[in-house]
């Protein structure tokens, strides 16, 4: 008896110990994730909206975590020191994880290799806005109005090394314009003051640019790149007008490299889901934001394709953060 009480034991403690390890006790908390954006900017909106039904489907709350500023590096550190237990995510910006650890010196690349991909989330083109204030109506009006003022138009973006930075970058390198950099720590900072006036002109995604294009306060001018969801489909594209412009942003979900992959494939297949839940498509399409799910192979490869396609604007550019 007490032999078979022993035994019993034993795989009771193993079955425990395995358990984590099987997914199986998994979420047995809140998850957490942290985004690298102040609150409501465009990642924080959607990594809301979807928290809220990723937390539904696992059966625990998501927690939002908005870590701003830093390059991106502070929410990256956090997520990479955090248990590998699947409790813990990054909900990340392609600027994070393609365009910073190219700019920055401080850690970004080694941070990167320490995360692996569960899954995107939404993929879409930027938006370009600028204030109603400008005298122009369209992209070739804002285009030699630029020309004619070097200098003189500043344009905001989330920080320095991001999609938004870069992508004005890109503009002007094909355009033959020169324009001043004005980084914030935050989008939403940035949508004030080009709404004031302050600034001049915003690359940014839908979600938080459609209150202050319906109130007047910003006129847009073009999508970056085909594609989008409700009233950025009847914008134009740039690319029509400056050959050879395009990029795309999108947003993803990773967890530390150690996350077991039974954990990775649950987060993955309830993230899945909740990608095609028909209320949370129409609400975020009704904020230009385009849902699209990918397995955690798929966001590597976009995550290396970007790198690449980035890289020579960022050579081109000479931009670094240290």
């Amino acid at each position: 008896m007490m032999r078979n009480y022993v035994l019993a034991s034993l795989l009771a403690l193993a079955t425990g110990f395995m358990a984590p390890a099987s997914g199986q006790a998994f979420p047995s908390k809140p998850v957490k994730f942290v985004v690298p954006f102040a609150a409501g900017g465009p990642a924080d909106v959607v990594a809301r909206e979807v928290g809220q039904k990723l937390g539904t489907e696992l059966g625990q709350p998501i927690v939002v975590d908005n870590q701003g500023g830093g390059a991106g590096v502070t929410a990256l550190s956090t997520v990479v020191r955090s248990d590998a237990d699947g409790h813990t995510l990054l909900f990340a910006a392609s600027g994070n994880m393609v365009l910073q650890p190219q700019v920055s010196r401080t850690g970004g690349k080694e941070l990167v290799a320490k995360l692996r991909p569960v899954g995107l989330v939404s993929t879409g083109p930027h938006v370009l806005v600028v204030s109603s204030k400008l005298p122009v109506n369209n992209l070739k009006e804002f285009i030699e109005y630029a020309r004619s003022h070097p200098g003189k138009v500043n344009y905001a973006s989330a920080g320095v090394g991001g999609v938004a930075h870069l992508g004005m970058e890109y503009l002007q390198a094909l355009t033959k314009t020169d324009m001043t950099h004005v980084p914030y720590r935050g989008t939403a900072a940035a949508i004030n003051d080009l709404a004031s006036g302050q600034v001049q002109a915003l690359f940014s995604s839908p979600p938080s640019l459609q209150a202050v294009i319906d109130k007047g306060l910003v006129k847009p001018l073009g999508m970056s790149a085909p594609g989008g969801t409700g009233a950025a489909r009847s914008l134009p594209v740039i690319g029509t007008v400056v050959p050879g412009f395009e990029f795309t942003t999108w947003y993803g979900v990773y967890a530390p490299a150690a996350t077991p992959k039974p954990v990775v494939d649950r987060i993955h297949a309830a993230l899945a889901k909740v990608l095609k839940d028909p209320a949370l498509v129409a609400k975020l399409e009704a904020q230009g934001v385009e849902l699209r799910e990918s397995t955690p192979d798929e966001l590597a490869a976009i995550t290396t394709r970007d790198t690449e396609k980035w890289a020579k604007v960022i050579r081109a550019a000479n931009i670094t953060l240290d």
